[in-house]
């Protein structure tokens, strides 16, 4: 049996072959088709389970044998791969706008939200209809017909250019790398850093240290390493990658462009004026201007702090190590060092408290005190041999929920961290599906005989991801559409994920999470008293570096007129006014800038900043009744992460917070008040 046609349990990833893939998208593609042409053509009133339950049914499957096609090409890509999955996009694409589009099924959810009954229907049943509704006016199906060929059209092309665009950038990362023979001009580079580029060099036949693109040779380098050239010669290929400074197979600026043009014309076939209205219409925020004024707001409370950490940075660069004008890539390496001096402890000491199996025990033991639950290593087939799968079940041993855990950087996976859904949860007639989440980070892997150790960053992205994994495995919702992270509005649905963050800087977490790699002793609590102090070290400027990106973003979807200029002027002018340390004129960040090219956060990078404001404002309850309180715990699972998109996210956060939320947290948090 073609193992993408199996939905008796967990995924087989063991088997999955490129050539599975046609075969089995064929037969989902024409089992749906002719079930929406028997559901639009039926003569009875339009039911749940008459109507909304097959329909689920049948683009579930789909969902999940895709969904897997998908997993592989982002974690494990060949060329085999690579080739089936851009083969099929298109397909996968068309049927979805063609549902979205569908006068027949449009009907019948009209005629089912008209009926006496639809009142009955459970708050969950309701959110998932009225979705459709706005989803079909979204996709299309108010459109003239001869104006839906043409939306059709768009929506191939537009999911086309973004698998080129990360295509692009995952080619235009791995074609660089550099050998250096001479070990000193790795000066300051950690040893553990240096033990793993030698086995990079080594896995290639050649003796030395290979440094490439990738998280964890690129940062090492612009945080410790001495070597001023080199620095910068790593930044320059790092920010122009994928740009017209390098193979024009490469180059993603017309992708850009293209891209852009296209989302408008979309948005302006469905009565909207730019891009940024229709992203915004499921969203919580209403209007682009409220957005911009948001995080227009925010810069003007976080630009003072960013100019103060900019001159410190300049006044001891001068001082301390004779470089009268930093740079952008000597600011990572310069505020490593002002961060010792000021502190007395460097990030490579902490990375030290920090092995692998002794933050994950800490992260679960965090989990099972919030929640009451048990998470335990468990088995299923994986895609590569250093995939990790566990189960969580509550203390009658019912099974909860299950994820992978894919933690290490390698050449066929793209950069980042994220979660995905694997299986989400629904309740069908056997019983209630067990959801499975994909939890996916590019750390540095192992190296010689010792655990991976992790940066107090990376532990932040696996509590980050981690949010968003309990955000799906924690859902009782029990109806696909608004189950888990599904019908969450995009705005909101960092909340759980930011909100996870702040345990990474709680004393009763780091205690329990920490244990030197060589001698095994917990985090001493002078050193966690040192992070503490240095815990919004430069916060101005990391918040000025995201208001950047979020307007970039706001303004190319919603004002930008490319008559008058490009994206990178626009990114340029937007610069000017915001940043506190000028990139040079050949960074091209828009090109490698997937979360919004083909990523889901178009017009809606300004998302991770509003949903920091409500994280912050949740977690304050938690430091007011005791960061480890149970009941707290609950009342988070009960009220947020517990009923999904199932009601509006601003209702939830009330029900949890017993008010509107405020920003004064966030701003306390950063140490912005």
């Amino acid at each position: 049996m073609n193992p993408l046609l199996d939905f008796s349990g967990l995924p087989r990833f063991a088997e999955i072959k490129p050539e599975h893939v046609t075969p089995a998208i064929d037969r989902l593609l024409d089992e749906g088709r002719a079930l929406v042409a028997q559901l639009a053509a039926a003569e009875a009133a339009p039911d749940w389970d008459g109507f909304v339950a097959p329909l689920e049914d049948a683009n579930e499957r789909l969902g999940r044998a895709w969904g897997q096609v998908s997993h592989l090409h982002s974690v494990m890509d060949s060329p085999e791969l690579r080739a089936v999955y851009n083969e099929n996009l298109p397909r996968i694409t068309q049927y979805y706008a063609e549902l979205g589009q569908h006068a027949g099924l449009f009907a019948r959810f009209k005629a089912l939200r008209a009926q006496r009954e639809f009142p009955d229907l459970s708050d969950a049943r309701r959110k998932v209809v009225e979705n459709e509704l706005r989803d079909f006016r979204l996709g299309g199906a108010d459109l003239p017909e001869d104006q839906k060929v043409r939306f059709l059209a768009i929506q191939d092309e537009l999911a086309k250019l973004s698998a080129k665009f990360e295509e692009n950038l995952l080619d235009a990362t791995n074609a660089w790398s550099k050998l250096i023979e001479d070990e000193a001009e790795l000066a300051g580079v950690p040893d553990d850093t240096r033990a793993m580029f030698r086995e990079m060099a080594e896995a290639d036949g050649k003796t030395g240290f290979k440094l490439n693109l990738r998280g964890p040779s690129y940062l090492p380098i612009m945080q410790f390493c001495s070597n001023r050239a080199l620095r910068e010669e790593m930044y320059r290929a790092y920010v122009t990658r994928a740009s017209e400074f390098g193979p024009e197979k490469l180059d993603n600026t017309k992708l850009i462009d293209r891209i852009v043009e296209l989302r408008g014309e979309a948005a302006r076939m469905l009565g909207f004026a730019n891009y940024a209205e229709l992203s915004l219409e499921p969203k919580m925020a209403r209007t682009p201007a409220e957005v911009l004024d948001f995080m227009e707001t925010l810069a003007g409370r976080a630009k003072p702090y960013a100019e103060r950490d900019m001159a410190e940075i300049r006044e001891f660069s001068g001082k301390e190590l004779d470089l009268a004008d930093p740079q952008v890539w000597d600011v990572g390496y310069v505020s490593e060092k002002l961060r010792e001096a000021r502190y007395a402890f460097s990030e490579q000491e902490v990375k030290q408290y920090f092995p692998e199996p002794v933050v994950l025990a800490g992260l679960f033991r965090l989990i099972e005190t919030l929640y009451g639950l048990e998470i335990s290593a468990d088995q299923a087939p994986v895609w590569h041999d250093t995939v990790q799968f566990h189960s969580i079940r509550d203390k009658s041993g019912q099974l909860v929920g299950q994820f992978y855990l894919d933690l290490y950087a390698r050449e066929s996976k793209r950069g980042g961290a994220w979660m995905d859904d694997a299986i989400t949860r629904r309740k069908k007639n056997d019983g209630i599906q067990t959801p499975v989440a994909y939890l996916t980070c590019n750390f540095t892997r192992p190296i010689g005989d010792k655990p991976a150790l992790f940066t107090h960053d990376e532990v932040i992205t696996l509590f980050h991801e981690f949010g968003h994994g309990l955000h799906h495995l924690l859902t009782r919702v029990e109806e696909l559409g608004v189950s888990g992270i599904n019908g969450v509005e995009w705005d909101a649905v960092e909340l759980p994920s930011q909100f996870m963050e702040n345990f990474c800087w709680e004393w009763e977490v780091l205690k329990h999470m920490t244990a030197h790699v060589d001698t095994g002793v917990p985090l001493p609590r002078d050193l966690y008293d040192k992070m503490l102090a240095a815990k919004n070290f430069q916060a101005g400027m990391q918040t000025m570096r995201q208001v950047e990106f979020a307007l970039f973003d706001m303004h190319l979807h919603s004002d930008f007129d490319p008559a008058r200029q490009t994206p990178q002027a626009l990114l340029n002018a937007i610069r000017q006014r915001f940043s506190v340390v000028i990139p040079p004129e050949y960074n091209r960040f828009a090109n490698n800038f997937s979360h919004i090219f083909a990523g889901g956060y178009a017009a809606g990078y300004y998302s991770y900043k509003w949903a920091e404001v409500l994280s912050a404002d949740v977690y304050a309850l938690f430091e007011e009744n005791g960061v480890l309180n149970p009941v707290i715990g609950e009342r988070f699972w009960s009220e947020i992460l517990g009923v999904g998109g199932s009601r509006d996210a601003i209702d939830s956060f009330k029900a949890f917070r017993g008010r509107e939320p405020t920003i004064d947290a966030l701003l306390r948090h950063n140490g912005m008040v």
